[in-house]
């Protein structure tokens, strides 16, 4: 009876022994994710990434996820950001080991084969950056901790121009296409205006700007829509729509979205027409003027973005480029009719009325 129960024991151990190697010997990736409820950026990665791959995979995938929302978790974010040397990022953001992945563009196409390499070099631990621990399960602890962000990551902000434009090589040479067609459209604009006389908004040939306006309406409509909705774009064969949109540029001083910003300058541009179209001499040459001033800005601010688009942010939006060409069309249109209403002289003050006599 006794030897019975010796070999009981020593199967019992033997099973806990070979469970446990077995454990130890199956490779676990560890990731954090940061995101916000309200985002639909992040629902999209989490349903269509996330939670795919930890079905696939099982407890081979541990992600900890951190919800921005609480002021804990956001405060730990900035300080992630900071950490990569980032000035600004959004969610989703994902780590892993000493890399960072920004965006519904980034998570899908790089996450799932970056999971599999881990795997097969046996799985790699919590994330390498400071100040992680106190928000993992009890009892785990992080890997040890870079002391300076790797030198090799590879975001958007450490590129140099070239490697940057690169990103989006056939979107980017869309921009700089329609970037220097707005530069030459501003050079033959000012030749406009100092040679050829003004031109009647009366004419047929003028409802082509309220056309031009309401399809304006319509872009920066949809893009005010992804913008504020957190949605993802459409955008094409050509072009990076949702890392444009997603980037720290997509919205003026980082409170207003430039969509909304457009869908404003839209509406009045239109407003202006209507009233220089239909409003009486003084009126009518002040919204003719003012018609211009709007497009103006609009070019310039569209040139600053187009810009930007290449040769900072790395990719492009074909909403974006259609909106600064309809915007430089705007231009081309509104110059003339405002050299007519300056002829008038809308900013000289009104002569006193004459006193009848008695």
């Amino acid at each position: 009876m006794k030897r019975f129960w010796t070999l009981i024991a020593l199967l019992l151990i033997l099973l806990l022994t070979s469970t446990r190697a077995r454990a130890q010997s199956t490779p676990v990736v560890h990731a954090v994710l940061f995101y916000s409820p309200d985002c639909g950026h992040c629902q999209l990665v989490i349903n269509d990434t996330i939670l795919p791959l930890m079905q696939k995979y099982g407890d081979q995938l541990q992600v900890l996820s951190l919800d921005v929302t609480s002021e804990r978790n956001w405060n730990y974010f900035v300080e992630t950001v900071k950490f990569f040397g980032l000035e600004s990022a959004g969610v989703p953001f994902l780590l892993i080991d000493d890399t960072f992945l920004y965006g519904s563009d980034d998570i899908p196409a790089r996450f799932p084969g970056m999971l599999a390499d881990y795997l097969e070099q046996g799985g790699v631990g919590w994330p390498r950056v400071p100040g992680l621990e106190p928000f993992l399960p009890e009892g785990e602890v992080p890997s040890e901790v870079m002391s300076s962000p790797a030198s090799d990551l590879t975001s958007r902000g450490q590129l140099t121009l070239g490697e940057r434009f690169a990103l989006d090589p056939a979107g980017n040479a869309l921009a700089v296409v329609v970037l220097l067609a707005m530069l030459g459209a501003c050079i033959w604009v000012w030749f406009l205006f100092r040679n050829e006389e003004g031109l009647s908004l009366q004419g047929d040939w003028a409802w082509g700007i309220p056309i031009l306006c309401l399809l304006g309406l319509g872009v920066a409509g949809y893009l005010a829509y992804v913008e504020t909705q957190q949605v993802e774009a459409v955008c094409g064969p050509v072009g990076d729509c949702n890392t444009v949109q997603q980037s720290e540029y997509a919205r003026l001083f980082g409170v207003l979205p430039i969509g909304v910003l457009g869908l404003i300058g839209y509406l009045f541009m239109l407003g202006a027409w209507g009233i220089a179209r239909y409003g009486k001499a003084r009126l009518a040459d002040l919204s003719a003027f003012s018609l211009f001033g709007m497009a103006v800005f609009g070019v310039l601010f569209s040139i600053y973005l187009t810009f930007l688009e290449p040769f900072v942010i790395g990719a492009t939006c074909a909403w974006c480029l259609t909106s600064a060409l309809l915007m430089t069309v705007l231009l081309v249109l509104t110059v003339r009719p405002a050299r007519l209403a300056l002829s008038n002289k809308p900013f000289s003050p009104s002569p006193p009325p004459r006193r009848k006599k008695r």
